[in-house]
Parts: structure tokens; C-alpha cells; sequence
């Protein structure tokens, strides 16, 4: 089958990223400043997809602003809302009567290799995307026969295999008659496996094949690996000004409009995006990208961080393992820490992060005063104050204002 066409579900606010999707849904969220739902879209249109219809719904405005009709990539895309979100299967079916040939479906919350997409594409039936995971019982399972899907099973306490369903689909039209066929799950949504159990039942194959490279997210923590990775791939661009007596190693890339200043000392992977006021005298490690318009000052070190449009760092803070929102203000002598005393993992609630370094997950609009200590795993919601000196941990509440 030649493939063209791909249904992409963008609908979700993925509330397990709160609170950095309280103001945008969870496929605009950046990596290396660039949205999760782009890195998907080039990794496709490189594999030869040309032809994209977008599933919205929570705060879509933000995906057809962004991405507009898809000339600026190369391809078409027209867009269908999800009014309520009532399941992935009812997501799809919003793109019923715009597909009458087989389709690519995949989440758009995740990112796959173009090599693999291009491979998996030239299926001759209906087929599933596949990976081998340590950790079975945290995914939705696929049970196989004969290398033909059985039966998916969400999150199993005994997985029959350790091979998961990774959110990418080859569909005929078919789909769309199973679809309209399911009742409500227990959830009280219509859920996709739900609609390929009932192909598989009335005699439709669907072909089991195995990837090996799939990102993945479901907390903010799991962006900082793929955020690394990914500038790391990427080439590098310098549009920026760098003054004499800067140092910069490695991979760094920069936008326009940015400046580097002298005594700033640089080490790539990193990506800068436009119009930033970088240094004097400050120290950005490997991992960090940092979008347009912000403000890194002097005597300021950032570690493996994703630093959003228009934040500002100014002075004498430290940031590591972490991920800052969209214009926030961190005062004079703010720490961040990503390190247990004990060196153990760190948790948040009773989620165990499985990472011994991470710090902060703060979202938009927050402020901190001078010599501010925020500890290991803390999250801090839109709109808060943390005041001069205070120490900030647990979860913060949007609005809060902390002394």
C-alpha cells in the first residue's frame, strides 16, 4: 500500500503534565523549542506522508495558529475538533468521511524514526506498531499469534508479553465501521482497542510490527532525556552574535537576534532560540534549550533544562534537571536542587520518577524572590510567588504565594 495520508490525535490535555498543559495541550509541549507534534510531523513527511488531518480539541487554537495549513513544512493539513473528550476511538471518528484510503494513525504525543515509519508504512494489511519495554505493566500490552494481533490489553498486572502498543496504526477505511460498533468503556469513553478487538472479531488481520525507537511521554520528567537526545541530533545553526572572550564547545545552536556575551561559557548539546540576552559569566551545560527570548544573567549555571519562551534567569541561580514555563522570573540567588542527599530516586507524591537528578517543574508565569531554595522534585503551578528566602517543595498549587 502507498501511504499518504496520516490522522494525527492532538485532542488530549495530558493532565499528568500538569501544570505545564494548563495552558497548552500536551503535543505543543518543546523539545530542542520545537513542539512534540512538529518533531512527529517532519519525522512523517520525511518517511513520505503529505497529507495530515489533525484531531483537536483542548486549547486548539494553539495547534492551527502554530501550524496553520502545513505549507511552511511541505505538506497539507486541515483540522477536526474533538468537542468533548470522550476517548481515543471517538477522536477518530471525528475523521470519518475525510479518509477513503488507508491511513498512518498515530498519537500525536509521541515521536517515532522516519526510517521506521517508511518501513512500516509498506504493510500490505492493517498493522500495529510494536516495541519491546522493561517495564510491561505501565503500557498498554499487545498479545500476538503468528505475528498477528490477538488482543490489547491496557496496563495488564500479568502482561502476557513485553511487547507494547505504541499509538501507531495502518488502517483501512474499515476502521471506521468498528468504530461505530463499540459501546462506552468502563471509563465511560470509547476507546480505540476497544474498535480493533471488534475487527479482530469479525475476521480482519491486523499485523504485529516491532520498532525499536519510540519517544514517549507521560510526566514532565520524560521530556528531559528525549529534549537532550533530540538537540543533540539536530545540526547546528549559528544566527546568533557571539562576543569575544565567550567560550562555546560542542553543539551550540543559536537563533537570531541572540546575544552571547563575553565570560559566558557554553557546552552542547544547547540550543538558544532568537532574540536571547545570554551571560555575562554564565555557565550553560550539555541538555538545555532554551527558547526565544529569554534572559540567562550572570552568575548563572543551567544544567539539562528546558527553559521556555520569554523566562528570565538574571543572576547568581542555579538550575539543573528541570523544566521552567513560559515567562517566569527567577531572582537573585535562586537554587534549584536535583539531587537527594541520599542519592536515591526521587519521587513526587507517590510517583517514583526513576531518576536520581531532577529538579523543578515550574509552569508559567512564576516569580521568585532573592536567595529562593526550591528542593528535589518539587512542582510549582501557573501564576505563583515564592517569596524572598523561602523554601518551596511538594506540590504548589497555581496562585500560590509562598514566604
Amino acid at each position: 500500500m502507498q501511504i499518504k495520508k496520516a490522522v494525527i490525535l492532538a485532542a488530549g490535555e495530558g493532565t499528568r503534565m500538569r501544570p505545564l498543559t494548563c495552558t497548552r495541550p500536551k503535543v505543543m509541549l518543546p523539545l530542542a523549542n520545537k513542539p512534540i507534534l512538529e518533531h512527529l510531523l517532519m519525522e512523517m513527511r520525511l518517511a513520505g506522508i503529505s497529507e495530515f488531518i489533525f484531531i483537536v480539541g483542548y486549547h486548539d487554537e494553539q495547534v492551527r495558529n502554530y501550524f496553520g495549513d502545513g505549507s511552511k513544512w511541505g505538506v497539507t493539513i486541515q483540522y477536526c475538533n474533538q468537542r468533548q473528550q470522550a476517548g481515543t476511538a471517538d477522536a477518530l471518528k471525528m475523521a470519518e468521511g475525510l479518509v477513503d484510503e488507508p491511513f498512518l494513525l498515530s498519537n500525536g504525543d509521541s515521536i517515532f524514526n522516519h526510517d521506521e515509519i517508511q518501513k512500516f508504512i509498506q504493510r500490505d494489511t492493517s498493522a500495529i506498531a510494536v516495541m519491546n519495554v522493561e517495564d510491561p505493566a505501565s503500557y498498554g500490552i499487545v498479545e500476538a499469534k503468528n505475528g498477528y494481533l490477538c488482543r490489547i490489553y491496557e496496563k495488564p498486572d500479568r502482561p502476557p508479553s513485553n511487547l507494547a502498543s505504541t499509538g501507531l496504526y495502518l488502517f483501512t477505511p474499515a476502521i471506521f465501521s468498528a468504530l461505530s460498533r463499540i459501546p462506552r468503556s468502563p471509563r465511560g469513553e470509547y476507546e480505540l482497542p476497544d474498535a480493533i478487538q471488534q475487527m479482530i472479531s469479525s475476521g480482519q488481520s491486523i499485523e504485529i510490527y516491532e520498532i525499536r525507537q519510540w519517544m514517549d511521554f507521560s510526566y514532565p520528567w520524560d521530556l528531559l532525556s528525549a529534549n537532550e537526545k533530540i538537540i543533540d541530533s539536530l545540526p547546528v545553526q549559528e544566527e546568533g552574535t557571539v562576543e569575544p572572550g565567550a567560550t562555546i564547545k560542542g553543539k551550540v545552536s543559536t537563533g537570531k537576534g541572540t546575544v552571547i556575551k563575553a565570560g559566558s561559557y557554553i557546552v552542547g548539546p544547547v540550543t538558544i532560540g532568537e532574540n536571547c540576552d545570554i551571560g555575562p559569566n554564565c555557565y550553560i551545560r550539555p541538555g538545555c534549550a532554551i527558547a526565544s527570548n529569554c534572559h540567562i544573567g550572570a552568575g548563572v549555571e543551567i544544567k539539562n533544562s528546558i527553559i521556555m519562551t520569554g523566562s528570565k534567569i538574571p543572576h547568581l541561580s542555579y538550575v539543573g534537571d528541570s523544566i521552567i514555563g513560559e515567562n517566569c522570573n527567577l531572582g537573585a540567588g535562586t537554587k534549584i536542587a536535583n539531587l537527594r542527599l541520599d542519592k536515591q530516586n526521587i519521587m513526587i507524591g507517590n510517583i517514583n520518577t526513576r531518576r536520581r537528578k531532577l529538579g523543578a517543574i515550574i509552569g508559567d508565569n512564576v516569580q521568585t524572590g532573592i536567595n529562593v531554595s526550591i528542593n528535589t522534585g518539587t512542582i510549582i503551578g501557573n501564576n505563583c510567588f515564592i517569596g524572598p528566602g523561602a523554601l518551596a517543595h511538594g506540590i504548589i498549587a497555581p496562585g500560590s504565594k509562598i514566604f
